[in-house]
């Protein structure tokens, strides 16, 4: 019998795309690797999928098949250098300050803080608070900030008003980003987008950048924009990498950010959260296992090689389910302690271990904290699913504090 958190989670993630449930629950008989006609190979295993994270002489990310393949065709070939070639690993040697735990924090603080403040406010004065939009405004915010767009640049790259109603702005801006991502429909047997797809997903991209040349001049070096200046980045490649991070730190944060708050309700571990505030961390730890917002992660074998006792062949795709690998080790729990077998496979693995990981425990921690600031659980008053997107999430999560 499935809990109610998991028939939530299940519900959730079939309105995304009706056919990953069966997906995500059949792969844990893909253990340890299994091979599907016309896909290719699945990993379930955690182990097996490290190995493959850390191979890079047999496994590619910009190959077909991959998500490198499909960026590569959105914004120039040049994204494969940035992805596996010498210029990755300089690359993300140089901004890695910028993904310090104090660095993040202190951008969480400057950037959101003041929102967050709002919410614990209106919650604590009895106030419903639709949390799906509230979360979707403070992506926006925080991936803005973070590659040095202000709200005119926004507003000039995708439209709006950033005189007046600037959530109306971030909500615009998440958006536009989520259409952009859910052109990945269809990819799970080939990474190559037809041509309309492929049209719409420049324009879109192009849209984003429009006034890139711009910010780039005058970003502060603390943002990702300004870094790439100073490390003399051309400004292209530079606003390609801010479209790179913008699209890969919206619709994942904001599903993990609304999808937090539900599970923690629907399982009852809010209450043993305000019980046991010292586990703050380990919650948001387990709202990233058991969400793993980047379900399944791609990859291309560019040259033979044996896994788990099965021969991978070069030209064949691997697909990494990385949502059915994490929730094999049970129900979300706030008192469960590090594994250390699963570690952060949510965030990848690897070289590419997800570069903005920091961020992201900086974003959720605050706001696990502004909603725990009352000393009091929280209700669900409304909850509807959101339809037809990449990355599932909630349309609307209304809640208010238990009275």
């Amino acid at each position: 019998m499935w809990s109610s958190a998991r028939r939530h989670e299940l519900t959730l993630l079939a309105a995304g795309q009706p056919w990953l449930p069966g997906l995500l629950l059949l792969g844990r008989f893909a253990r340890p690797i299994r091979k599907v006609p016309e896909l290719g190979w699945f990993v379930a295993d955690p182990l097996v999928a490290r190995q493959i994270y850390n191979d890079s002489t047999h496994f590619s990310i910009v190959s077909e098949g991959a998500a490198g393949h499909w960026w590569a065709q959105v914004i120039g070939d040049w994204v494969e250098d940035l992805f596996e070639g010498p210029g990755h690993t300089d690359l993300r040697t140089k901004v890695r300050d910028l993904f310090t735990l104090a660095h993040t924090d202190a951008l969480v603080e400057r950037v959101i803080g003041p929102d967050l403040r709002d919410l614990r406010e209106r919650l604590a004065a009895g106030e419903t608070v639709d949390i799906a939009a509230r979360a979707q405004i403070l992506v926006g915010r925080s991936v803005s900030d973070l590659v040095g767009m202000r709200p005119e640049d926004i507003a000039a790259a995708i439209g709006g008003d950033y005189t007046d109603d600037q959530d109306a702005l971030f909500l615009r801006l998440f958006h536009h980003v989520e259409e952009l991502v859910n052109l990945g429909f269809g990819t799970m047997a080939s990474t190559t987008l037809d041509p309309v797809a492929l049209a719409r997903a420049r324009e879109l991209a192009t849209q984003l950048a429009v006034n890139v040349p711009d910010a780039y001049a005058r970003a502060d070096p603390d943002t990702t924009l300004g870094r790439c200046r100073e490390l003399g980045l051309d400004v292209e490649h530079a606003g390609g990498l801010a479209i790179l991070m913008a699209v890969a730190g919206t619709d994942t944060l904001a599903s993990a950010m609304t999808r937090m708050v539900a599970i923690m309700h629907d399982t009852g571990q809010h209450r043993a959260l305000l019980a046991a505030p010292g586990r703050l961390p380990d919650a948001v730890r387990e709202t990233l296992r058991v969400t793993s917002p980047a379900y399944l992660v791609g990859r291309s074998v560019t040259a033979d090689v044996r896994v788990a006792d099965r021969d991978l062949r070069a030209g064949e795709h691997v697909k990494i389910l990385t949502w059915t690998i994490n929730n094999a080790a049970g129900e979300f729990r706030v008192d469960r302690d590090y594994n250390p077998e699963t570690r952060q496979l949510w965030f990848g693995g690897g070289r590419h271990l997800c570069l903005g990981a920091q961020l992201v425990h900086s974003e959720l921690t605050a706001l696990l904290e502004a909603l725990t600031a009352a000393g009091r659980p929280w209700e669900i008053v409304e909850r509807r699913y959101r339809r037809k997107v990449f990355i599932p999430t909630y349309e609307k999560l209304r809640i208010r504090l238990a009275r």
